[in-house]
């Protein structure tokens, strides 16, 4: 049989009906908006404080330990850099010691050229019969007589080898110069394809201002010429009318040509009282204006020959605008295209992503009941 009459625990039932009613009051904390949004919470609130002063320690130790090892390693950096030096400078004692020990001035390849006593240790002009030095007129040796041809050929043979060795670093050199050369001129090419577009759009703004300083001067001039002329109408009528006065009135219809003479010298006459140039002056007139004639119809000619030059320069650079508008359109072209395709393909790769999260990934979706069992308790 069972036994059903067990002794009530009150000590259990006393501390299950708090942990209830503990649960009740927090519930009602929690699910109360009006409390939950403008009352204070306490124990959180200290939690938290804690909290960050045990985080702010933390950072405070963390950055204590990152400035010892700051310290540390800017010490080991010092150390090595102190190392560093010092092996620089037993490389260049090294090598100063290198070259005072095994690149003496005498060991060099050209010395012998640059030697002071080249002459005292020269060969003396004949050492033996067998001197190579010795010519056919010596009669030291004869034809036919080759005793050292294995050694010749060997030595050809040597040199051929060493000549073919440096002809094919000098090919080399100078292909990999061409190829230097190539791209500097390549970029120089480049700068003076964009100098141009750049002094061609100067040259216009150039001539746009002289065109119109050239305007305002032109209409200035104009106005000042009409007022010279009306002033010189002015005054040759006033003179025309005094001449004729002088005229009625003076010695002018006289034939005498001494009344024109000036008391000044022989070479001054009066005006108002000259008759006239004589041929001998006249010819030196005249050829004094053909001598001006000749002057300006050859600025002419150098004018319309700058004016020649301008406009070609002029329509060169317009065809090379003309050539570079038209590779700009077509590289903008192929860019559009290339962002074109690259936008159908990630369309395409974004459609097939969308089709396989909803048909693969989320093959369950959730439903009401999922949500309703949230905030049924607080905890």
């Amino acid at each position: 049989m069972y036994k059903l009459d067990l002794p009530i625990d009150h000590k259990e039932t006393a501390a299950i009906e708090r942990r209830r009613n503990l649960e009740l009051e927090r519930q009602s904390r929690i699910f109360n908006a009006k409390v939950r949004t403008i009352g204070i919470d306490q124990q959180g609130i200290d939690e938290q404080v804690k909290t960050k002063k045990i985080q702010a320690q933390q950072e405070r130790e963390r950055d204590e330990a990152f400035a010892s090892d700051m310290v540390r390693n800017d010490k080991i950096a010092e150390l090595l850099q102190r190392r560093q030096e010092q092996d620089i400078r037993n490389l260049n004692k090294a090598l100063v010691d290198f070259r005072s020990v095994h690149q003496q001035p005498d060991s060099r390849r050209e010395w012998d050229l640059n030697d002071p006593d080249a002459k005292l240790k020269d060969k003396p002009a004949r050492v033996s019969d067998d001197d190579p030095r010795c010519g056919i007129s010596s009669i030291q040796k004869f034809d036919g007589e080759d005793l050292s041809e294995e050694a010749r050929k060997k030595l050809m043979q040597e040199q051929m080898r060493e000549w073919t060795k440096k002809q094919s670093e000098e090919k080399k050199l100078a292909r990999a110069r061409q190829e230097e050369a190539d791209r500097l001129y390549d970029l120089h090419r480049r700068e003076m394809d964009q100098r141009a577009c750049e002094l061609a759009k100067a040259e216009e703004d150039c001539r746009r201002a002289i065109n119109e300083a050239t305007r305002d001067y032109n209409k200035s001039l104009d106005d000042e010429q009409k007022e010279r002329k009306r002033l010189a109408e002015e005054e040759e009528l006033d003179n025309n009318f005094t001449e004729m006065a002088n005229l009625i009135n003076g010695d002018m219809l006289t034939e005498n040509p001494d009344v024109a003479s000036s008391a000044f010298g022989p070479h001054r006459v009066i005006t108002d009282r000259w008759k006239g140039m004589s041929p001998e002056q006249i010819a030196e007139v005249r050829r004094i204006q053909e001598l001006q004639r000749q002057e300006k119809k050859q600025l002419q000619s150098e004018e319309q020959q700058r004016n020649e030059e301008w406009d070609r320069q002029r329509l060169s650079d317009a065809r090379v605008a003309t050539l570079m508008d038209r590779e700009q359109e077509r590289m903008r072209k192929a860019l559009e295209k290339e962002q074109v395709d690259s936008n159908l393909r990630l369309s395409a790769d974004q459609k097939a992503q969308q089709e396989y999260l909803n048909k693969e990934v989320y093959t369950n979706p959730p439903t009401a009941s999922y949500f309703q069992q949230f905030n049924t308790s607080s905890r």
